[in-house]
């Protein structure tokens, strides 16, 4: 039974990604070949510059002010929602700040070296106003369900906006694939990858589970946990998120700046090694684009900025304006890929991990990195990756719920818990570069209708931030904390 799910896993990948990913040629590349980028990374990139280009660096020029809307100098507590804008933001970055944080990275860096992290942070900053746009959206599309409960994200918004703007067939057309592929993705990226690395380290620090039965209990284990939150929707996630992310995020940064005053000799010249290696052009011009590419792709699997994902859960904000959790949600990418992700990254150039061939992949190269300050850090590192993973593991179990019940409706929405508990199982049983191909292929999949849809509906956001903008100057909004 185990090796038809091992099998059955590139099979579906293989088959997906004939109709999903293709690479773009551009030009050819002398003895290299031809240069060709991956579509959906072009797509990313260009959607993300669009937006930054299109509200003028909000990213940069509302900063402040959405810190100030997290700690809610403007929320009332009469405003329509179910969770507050910290529970949102905790809630859509427990989501995000996961296993892509700790592992994600270290494949960037093994796939494109380190100058990856730099085209990270660059991605990062970018998907900000992606960010930024799409949550805007949530907002402003939701809806209230027959069982009482808010629903709001691309499935919405591309349908209902674009049918204001005369195109209900294909705003139809691409909800439907949104909320086909974000159910993958919660699946995928959302889960398995989640269940497969923090089984990993577990495993490496508690040498009994270093086998099948291990990985058959793991599962279980996890999936009972996860399934004692998500039972108690959006409420309970937004709660419990609220709790995990703050501990994660700073134990995690905590214990990675003492990695990094240990080696503060090695600081400057890591910072060197990451920017000189982002410009480098010793493996040729392809191998310049590759390691763009690598920190795109992993930037846009770690902080989700343009696909969507984020907005499902900042529609359930309490708060009458749209625009405002748009600017609360682009802090997102700014605390997921330029704070903990450029950590991660420091770490593994600093130390040299990145170039050690007993790091080995993934997240056994972040462990190998710590412990080379920490001995003990590796039983730290699994205790944290499993609070990682749970946490991503509640959000996007509540994203694919949204999906599953605008696809199939509200009374179905306990047949899709029990399908997102037993893949918590099959990821932890399954190899990690079939995993991250699967999570990859239905979470950056879902940037195909989103960012399409957005870029649309741009106008309409653009207005309502220029208005938004205007009444924040003029003084209109009262401040309810001071």
């Amino acid at each position: 039974m185990k090796e038809f799910f091992l099998n059955l896993l590139p099979t579906i990948n293989g088959f997906i990604g004939k109709f999903l990913f293709w690479d773009v040629a551009f030009w050819d590349n002398g003895a290299e070949g031809e240069l060709q980028i991956p579509f959906i990374v072009l797509w990313l990139t260009l959607g993300a510059l669009y937006f930054t280009l299109k509200f003028q660096f909000l990213n940069i020029r509302a900063f402040v002010h959405a810190t100030h809307c997290v700690r809610g100098f403007y929320s009332h507590p009469d405003e329509r929602g179910e969770i507050s804008h910290f529970q949102a933001l905790s809630a859509a970055l427990s989501a995000t700040v996961g296993l892509g944080n700790i592992a994600g990275v270290a494949v960037a860096v093994g796939l494109g070296g380190p100058g990856a992290v730099f085209w990270m942070v660059v991605a990062g900053f970018l998907g900000m106003s992606s960010k930024f746009a799409e949550c805007t959206l949530g907002q402003k599309y939701r809806v209230v369900r027959d069982d009482g409960h808010v629903s709001g994200g691309p499935m919405h918004y591309l349908q209902d906006g674009l049918t204001e703007l005369g195109l209900a067939h294909l705003g139809r057309v691409l909800a439907v694939m949104f909320a086909i592929m974000c159910i993958g993705g919660s699946l995928g990226g959302g889960n398995m990858f989640q269940a497969n690395q923090s089984y990993k380290q577990m495993a490496s620090v508690i040498p009994v589970l270093n086998n099948d039965s291990g990985a058959i209990f793991f599962g279980l284990l996890l999936a009972f946990g996860v399934g004692l939150v998500i039972v108690g929707g959006i409420k309970r996630i937004g709660q419990v998120a609220a709790l995990l992310v703050p501990f994660m995020c700073g134990t995690y940064l905590i214990c990675g700046s003492w990695i990094l005053l240990v080696n503060a000799q090695n600081l400057v010249q890591g910072l060197g090694v990451i920017f000189s290696s982002a410009f480098s052009f010793e493996a040729g011009l392809g191998g310049f684009v590759g390691v763009i590419i690598q920190g795109f792709r992993r930037a846009a699997f770690s902080n989700e900025a343009g696909i969507g994902s984020a907005s499902i859960a900042h529609s359930a904000a309490s708060t009458e304006e749209p625009v405002r959790e748009g600017i609360v949600a682009l802090l997102e990418p700014f605390i997921d890929t330029i704070v903990v992700c450029t950590m991660t990254g420091l770490i593994l150039v600093c130390t040299g991990a990145y170039s050690s061939p007993e790091a080995g992949e993934g997240i056994s190269m972040t462990s190998y990195a710590f412990a080379t300050v920490f001995p003990w850090f590796p039983t730290v590192l699994a205790i944290i990756a499993v609070l990682f993973a749970f946490s991503t593991m509640i959000s996007w179990s509540y994203y694919g719920e949204q999906c599953w019940a605008r696809l199939f409706g509200t009374r179905s929405i306990m047949f899709y818990k029990g399908i997102f508990l037993a893949f918590i199982l099959w990821g932890s049983i399954s190899e990690l570069h079939n995993v991250i191909e699967f999570s990859d292929l239905m979470i950056l999949g879902m940037a195909f209708p989103n960012i399409m849809g957005v870029v649309m509906l741009s106008g309409k956001i653009k207005v309502d931030l220029d208005e938004y903008l205007r009444r924040l100057k003029a003084g209109e909004f009262p401040e309810y904390l001071t």
